[in-house]
């Protein structure tokens, strides 16, 4: 009875939450699938935070309440992961991490233009809904505009290189001709169950809409951002420069890497894999007959044209090439694959020039939508041929797209663990995606695998750097200097990816962490079970749960393991 009451309690407060979640950020709902808040935005003034603050801390207090003892073991990992997020939610405003909503990777000039791709758009409903949206672009900006004049008098400021370059990517948004509107697309062409009657009309409510909503929310952000957000950037770069920085670094590797680490545990974890993994790197270049340094090879990398393609065209072609190779190797892999789908598309062209490489979409949760591997094709001179083998197992399968759409598809688990992001396992597990190339018949030229350590090598200094900039006083000349000397990255992408450490402190920590955990949890499965080891079973075992934190991940692999010995006795 203490059990039924327990999980009874639990379930309805982690529904309560949601619900409230999903109100609070129309956005969100939308990505998920839900569309009952499909005409809203979300609100961000100062007062909306210390309101979500205040219902998160009366959420926590709750949840205490309720006897983890009377639980059974899956509904206390839900109530474990819960309270994860509840407190992450608490710190992130507790250190301030909501005065700077803006950045070249992250903010509205990114989220906004993604409603084109979530949104439905098959009724003449939808089409108003999107519309009313529209026109409320101006308040949610301005809310953004008001945050960072709370953080500038506060003194919690975005770092200059994560604001550098976002009035061009906001400047893209300020159209004369609403047709140039990244928003304008769903106007374009209307699925046949819109009446052609009432096609003029949403156009025309729709042109007006970008003109006299969003153009002028993004001609008011851009000369915020021009006249006082860059101007009163911070110099520092690391987040110890912020109000007690020391210790909202030190939370976000705890978070991030979802571990018991110290920003010099991390550092020093980097520093080792840099040595092995260059190791392996200056092996291979003995393999192609190259007599110089590892950086006078990824110069002269760089700088061979055969690596490179001429048109956005062509190098999605190679991408697509390369996904669909490992779309037919999966079965060997996987004994469980998504029903969802997956396509590729470029990133934007108005935030492509800031952004990172690539990235994946995840479909939402009502299945109206598939996922999208989005490639960046902005200077196609910084694209190398041979990173798109690592980075579209990483990006789509058997990395993320297979992972978050198994996640999203899993019936019985909350909505909050559905859609949530355990980024140590989510992102440790498309580095590992990468590697799992070399049992499905990648890397076979010694470029391509070469590509493969390059990638490896960035996550790993990824480490160094992250905890450098933010915990031990590194430049960015430092930092960038540091991957160029380690990777054969593009000089491009490594300015843009050190920028995006900047603006996003210990996110990056995740990717090699999580990876390392994995493949520790492999090995000792390879030598309990011996030859007996089923490399499907254990990826289903992996992946069973979703993204978990890596220490409930390693609990359930070994209890995984205990089962598969009794079987096998």
């Amino acid at each position: 009875m203490a059990t039924e009451q327990a999980q009874t309690r639990l379930d309805a407060l982690i529904a309560e939450e949601w619900e409230y979640r999903v109100r609070e950020d129309p956005i969100f709902a939308t990505r998920c699938g839900d569309h009952r808040y499909n005409d809203r935005l979300p609100s961000l003034k100062e007062a909306d935070f210390e309101r979500r603050a205040a219902q998160a801390r009366d959420f926590l207090t709750r949840l205490a309440s309720i006897p983890r003892e009377d639980l059974p073991p899956a509904a206390r990992l839900n109530a474990d992961f819960f309270q994860t997020e509840l407190e992450s939610q608490l710190a992130e405003f507790q250190f301030g991490a909501h005065f700077t909503p803006l950045a070249r990777i992250f903010g509205p000039q990114v989220y906004l233009p993604e409603l084109v791709d979530i949104s439905p758009f098959n009724t003449v409903r939808d089409y108003e809904n999107y519309i009313q949206r529209l026109r409320g672009v101006p308040d949610l900006l301005q809310d953004h505009i008001e945050l960072m004049r709370a953080g500038i008098q506060a003194g919690y400021t975005a770092a200059r290189p994560a604001l550098e370059g976002v009035d061009a990517s906001l400047q893209a948004q300020v159209v004369g001709d609403p047709s140039a509107s990244p928003f304008y697309p769903p106007f374009e062409k209307f699925p046949a169950g819109i009446p052609a009657a009432e096609r003029a009309r949403l156009a025309q409510m729709g042109a007006a809409a970008i003109l006299e909503s969003v153009v002028p929310g993004f001609s008011s952000l851009l000369q915020y951002v021009q006249a006082e957000a860059l101007p009163g950037a911070r110099e520092a770069v690391g987040a110890s420069a912020l109000p007690d920085g020391e210790a909202f670094y030190a939370y976000r590797v705890r978070r991030y890497t979802s571990l018991d680490l110290t920003p010099r545990q991390v550092h020093d974890m980097g520093l080792g894999e840099v040595r092995r993994i260059r190791a392996e790197m200056e092996d291979l270049l003995h393999t192609v007959g190259f007599q110089g340094s590892l950086r006078e090879f990824a110069d002269a990398l760089r700088q061979d044209p055969r690596f490179f393609v001429q048109t956005p065209e062509e190098l999605l072609s190679r991408v697509a090439l390369i996904a669909k190779r490992m779309d037919g190797e999966l079965p060997r892999l996987f004994s469980v694959l998504p029903r969802t789908p997956y396509g590729i598309r470029q990133i934007p062209e108005a935030i492509a020039p800031g952004n990172t490489t690539a990235y994946y979409f995840p479909p939402t949760g009502d299945g109206s939508t598939a996922g999208f591997y989005y490639v960046n094709t902005y200077d196609l001179n910084s694209r190398p041929l041979y990173e798109y083998e690592a980075l579209t197992l990483h990006e789509a399968v058997p990395g993320h797209h297979l992972q978050l759409a198994l996640q999203i598809e899993m019936d019985g688990l909350p909505n909050f663990r559905r859609f949530g992001e355990a980024t140590a396992f989510i992102e440790g597990w498309g580095l590992y995606a990468e590697r799992l190339g070399l049992e499905a018949g990648f890397y076979q030229d010694p470029y391509s695998d070469f590509g493969r350590l390059v990638f490896e090598m960035w996550r790993a200094a990824r480490l160094v750097v992250d905890t450098g900039l933010h915990a031990f006083g590194w430049t960015r000349q430092r930092a960038i200097d540091y991957m160029a000397d380690n990777t054969a990255l593009a000089l491009l992408n490594i300015a843009n990816e050190v920028d995006r450490y900047i603006a996003w402190p210990g996110q990056a920590l995740a990717y090699k962490v999580g990876e390392l955990k994995i493949r520790e949890l492999r090995a000792a499965a390879e030598q309990r079970l011996g030859p007996r080891f089923d490399l499907r079973r254990f990826h289903d075992a992996l992946l069973s749960e979703g993204g978990i934190p890596l220490k409930v991940l390693e609990q359930n692999i070994f209890a995984w393991l205990e089962e598969e010995s009794t079987k096998a006795q």
